[in-house]
């Protein structure tokens, strides 16, 4: 049996542990520069910065499809070791990247006049103030588009460390700004606005900067690296990764939409705090796969299918067990969490809440299959599929609920949707670089699978010994965690995969313990 190689699995456990550190601290000042940004400017200014930012960050994720592509280019030439071919995809996309912002930068402020004339609903005395900071978050949505062939190359070379510095700096800055509008005489929303473009500029320039002097490929001369076959293959792609998110994307804001219809804005509450869970404790399963999808790009790139075909297991297995370690304990005492957390709690959230989580789990249990068809190139009838299945989802969930049913159906309904998309995705791999189907379950699904069914029976006994409480919460979380890496050990990892994490650990305690012999 095939194992990782041991600087490949203490490369992404180190690039994972960084990412988790810019996670926590960014997460942190976020939400206290958030608290001060509201006191400073006030429920009506912080609506409006909200208001006309809702177009340019909903266009945000076409830098973010726009960047994965760039990075799985670069990925897949580092593996092959052509240092040509990284210059010529670097010079296409920081072109491709221009366009994309020079157009998109353009019609969003043609698309500003309409905007301030009467369609969105603000007071005329602060109707001058919401077009200047309508304006610096278009100047900021385009420098962040234009810094994206940089960070693309940053995570290529998997350099987490200085990614997430800027992560940091960027979150400081940020507080810096938060700090200097609440005590500016100026316009507080006016000023907000244009350092807020400022950091965006700042951001982009530190990151040129630095990949200009430490990477070779960071060349632009598209006169010299410029090749029409490679701009077309990276356009074609970016394209239908395109069609595949924003289907994504439609799908997910139009079972809001669909919810609002038939329900109300209360359910709607509901949604919206299942949304936030499931985005906090997804956030560590996330951050691992940002660490993992270099190593298996770079895998297929240098033609070592067996490695990239290993990596994608442990990219569904690994993200899975950090979503269920946490989100485990939470299932269980979902009814109690949420009223200590918002006293109030909205009908039908704790049923979108747990089901939100188990859908969340399924996905993570193909996550790195998606990403390995997509490094085999083939993406084109996959996206097709996938899109088509996101609209007869929404479809079904306006028919369920004309029929009369409830609104957890919607949930009930994504939770089949990604079960269907879970078989084609493993299909598509299986046809695109005959993934091993059968190894894959057994390997991966089905001790996934085990591992969570043990943990949840354990754990969900003690609401029948103990009575609804803060202790019985904490016994939960430490039977449920406890079992959790029990059960994982002796039926989530194989042999092979336990012999590997201890021959990383060891050493790693070792060096631990010798540092610390050292201090004394």
């Amino acid at each position: 049996m095939l194992k990782l190689p041991t600087s490949t699995s203490r490369r992404v456990a180190i690039n994972t542990g960084i990412l988790y550190a810019r996670t926590g601290i960014t997460m942190f000042i976020s939400l206290y520069t958030t608290r001060l940004v509201l006191n400073a400017l006030g429920a009506d200014d912080f609506g409006i910065f909200g208001i006309v930012g809702v177009a340019i960050t909903m266009l945000g994720f076409l830098g973010s499809v726009m960047a994965s592509a760039t990075q799985r280019f670069m990925s897949y030439a580092q593996g092959e070791g052509n240092t040509a071919n990284q210059k010529s995809i670097f010079n296409i996309s920081v072109m491709l990247h221009f366009l994309i912002a020079s157009f998109t930068g353009i019609m969003l402020l043609i698309a500003g006049q309409f905007l301030f004339n009467g369609t969105l609903n603000i007071s005329a005395d602060r109707i001058f103030a919401a077009r200047m900071i309508y304006y610096f978050m278009v100047a900021g949505f385009v420098f962040t588009i234009i810094s994206v062939p940089y960070e693309a190359v940053l995570n290529a070379h998997e350099n987490m460390l200085y990614y997430a510095i800027v992560g940091i700096i960027e979150s400081v800055l940020k507080l810096v700004v938060a700090i200097i509008v609440v005590y500016t005489m100026l316009d507080k929303l006016i000023v907000y606005g244009a350092l807020m473009a400022g950091i965006s500029f700042t951001t982009m320039a530190i990151m040129w900067i630095y990949c200009r002097r430490n990477y070779e490929e960071c060349v632009f001369k598209p006169n010299v690296h410029f090749n029409k076959k490679l701009m077309k293959e990276m356009t074609s792609f970016a394209g239908w990764s395109f069609l595949g998110n924003i289907s994504s994307m439609i799908a997910n804001l139009g079972q809001g939409f669909i919810v609002n219809r038939f329900f109300g804005t209360k359910v709607n509450a509901s949604q919206g705090i299942a949304g936030t869970i499931n985005g906090q404790l997804g956030v560590f399963a996330a951050t691992l796969m940002k660490a993992l999808n270099p190593v298996i790009a770079k895998s297929e790139g240098s033609g070592n299918r067996k490695l990239m075909i290993l990596a994608t297991m442990m990219g569904c297995k690994m993200p899975f067990f950090l979503l269920a370690f946490f989100s485990i304990p939470v299932l269980i005492e979902m009814p109690y969490i949420l009223k200590f957390w918002l006293v109030d709690v909205p009908e039908y959230a704790i049923i979108f809440c747990r089901l939100q989580l188990i859908r969340s789990m399924i996905e993570q249990l193909y996550g790195a299959v998606v990403s390995s068809i997509a490094v085999h190139g083939n993406i084109k009838k996959y996206e097709i599929v996938s899109s088509i299945l996101c609209y007869v989802l929404l479809i079904t969930i306006y028919l369920l609920f004309n029929a009369g049913l409830p609104p957890y159906y919607s949930y009930l309904a994504f939770v089949i949707y990604s079960v269907i998309v879970s078989g084609i995705t493993v299909f598509f791999a299986w046809n695109n670089y005959r993934f091993p189907v059968g190894v894959f379950l057994k390997k991966t699904v089905l001790r996934c699978i085990g591992t969570f069914i043990i943990t949840f029976l354990v754990a969900s006994g003690l609401i029948f010994i103990f009575d609804e409480s803060f202790l019985r919460l904490l016994l939960v979380i430490a039977t449920g965690m406890g079992m959790f890496m029990l059960s994982a050990w002796f039926v989530g990892f194989d042999k092979d995969e336990k012999s590997q994490m201890v021959h990383f650990i060891i050493p790693v305690l070792a060096k631990v313990t010798n540092i610390k012999l050292f201090k004394k």
